[in-house]
């Protein structure tokens, strides 16, 4: 905290977010009637009891940033409209969240009926992770539900404590093996530079490009044999899904050997500290792992599965979580440490939001979009965003246009469908004939 109550420095590790301006885009499809005054309370407690959730961006010092309070007329309040809820969800998705301003923007769009609606929750990474941003989101409707059944004050007093940053809750270390850390991972990125896939929008890219998403489902059958296959063959849904999403990549790379792919894997920090902290606070509390693998057209999936789900539990048994975390701010100098060919998060199985009677949802969303892309780089990692919401697993593709083109994602996303739906069908382990990763 920098200045009394009103301003908290932002450390290195969250500094980071501020310049590449990503945020979580959390949305829900309701059917039946919603109260817009109660949900605008809603929200109001909600982010009177989050300091984080009523700040902008501001400098600080000679290269840092701080959260500075908003004033009470510039907090966040809950914006309301009648339009088309297709059309309002692919405006939200591409509506920053621009240094200065609020970092937290709550949308309600009803259709014009009025018994259908799209709520969308924006929330900056520089305060947020997947974690806390479901949170908020289902402490929202809590809260909504509650004063709906006239059991919550509408108006609690602001929380003055700030949450303390994720890099200050760490165990200790000395500098030189952090530093010792850093050479580590900056060598092996050397040694192993990764390939990533070719944009199919020719270039110069037109100026128009915009964010959209490709989605992925499963069925709760589906997500269940998907689920047995992981338990079956000792590895997690996270790597099967990541081997689906690899293969899919190599598929868009030219040859027939092996090509170096680069998977990179954000990796929870709230369960791993001591104590544990809780989805509730409002903190980016994540880091991220990167593991190369030789990938060829033959490579076998479920051998890939073990390949990454292998090295992924590795890192995080030897607890290198946290000196990842402790060089981040090193990334802007050694962009490579986290350069990868695909970006797979893993949400696992999250609960959706719990409604009054006669309100219903009908899908949960959680999307990672920014403001900045790149066309003029001609190429760049693939993401895939991957949460279960009640049971069914999801996985979302967002792209910006002006690089890869609506129908290349369409076909990728269709390619990972497959594979994971092929994976369903794997045989016992011990029949299966692998094609061994070096």
């Amino acid at each position: 905290m920098t200045d009394g109550m009103n301003e908290r420095a932002l450390c290195p590790a969250e500094t980071l977010y501020v310049g590449q301006r990503s945020r979580a885009v959390l949305s829900c499809t309701l059917s039946g009637e919603v109260d817009t005054e109660i949900l605008s309370a809603a929200f109001d407690a909600v982010t009177a009891a989050h300091p984080t959730l009523r700040t902008r961006i501001v400098p600080a010092g000679p290269a840092g940033h701080a959260l500075r309070l908003l004033s009470e007329d510039a907090r966040p309040r809950l914006v309301t409209r009648t339009g088309d809820l297709d059309d309002a969800y692919a405006e939200e998705l591409n509506a920053p969240l621009p240094v200065g301003g609020p970092l937290t923007r709550a949308v309600l769009v009803s259709a014009p009926e009025g018994d259908r609606h799209l709520f969308v929750l924006v929330v900056d990474h520089t305060i947020t992770d997947g974690h806390s941003s479901i949170a908020l989101h289902n402490s929202l409707w809590d809260r909504y539900r509650s004063l709906s059944e006239g059991n919550a004050d509408a108006n609690p007093e602001d929380e003055a404590e700030w949450p303390r940053p994720v890099s200050e809750l760490l165990p200790h270390s000395d500098e030189a093996d952090t530093a010792k850390y850093l050479e580590r991972r900056v060598e092996q990125a050397a040694a192993h530079q990764v390939d990533l896939v070719a944009y199919d929008v020719p270039h110069p890219a037109p100026a128009e490009g915009h964010i959209e998403t490709r989605r992925l489902t499963l069925s709760e059958e589906e997500t269940t044999r998907l689920r047995e296959t992981a338990r079956r063959t000792g590895v997690s849904v996270h790597a099967l899904v990541s081997a689906a999403v690899v293969r899919a990549a190599r598929r868009r790379l030219d040859g027939d050997g092996a090509r170096t792919l680069g998977c990179l894997s954000p990796v929870d920090l709230r369960s791993r500290l001591t104590p544990p902290l809780p989805a509730s606070v409002m903190v980016a509390a994540v880091t991220t792992h990167l593991q190369t693998a030789e990938v060829s057209p033959e490579t076998e999936p479920v051998e890939l599965a073990r390949l990454l789900h292998t090295r992924l539990r590795n890192f995080i048994d030897a607890g290198e979580y946290t000196q990842e975390l402790r060089i981040t701010p090193e990334i802007p100098r050694h962009p490579t440490l986290q350069l990868a060919t695909v970006i797979v998060t893993n949400m696992g199985v999250v609960p959706g939001p719990r409604l009054p009677e006669g309100l219903r949802a009908t899908d949960v969303r959680l999307v990672p979009a920014r403001e900045n892309y790149f066309p003029q780089a001609g190429r760049s990692p693939v993401m895939a965003c991957v949460v279960s919401f009640e049971g069914r697993l999801a996985v979302e593709f967002p792209h910006f246009t002006s690089c890869f083109s609506p129908s290349f994602m369409r076909a990728f996303r269709d390619d990972v469908r497959e594979g994971l739906l092929a994976f369903t069908d794997t045989a016992e382990p011990d029949l299966v004939t692998a094609h061994r990763l070096p």
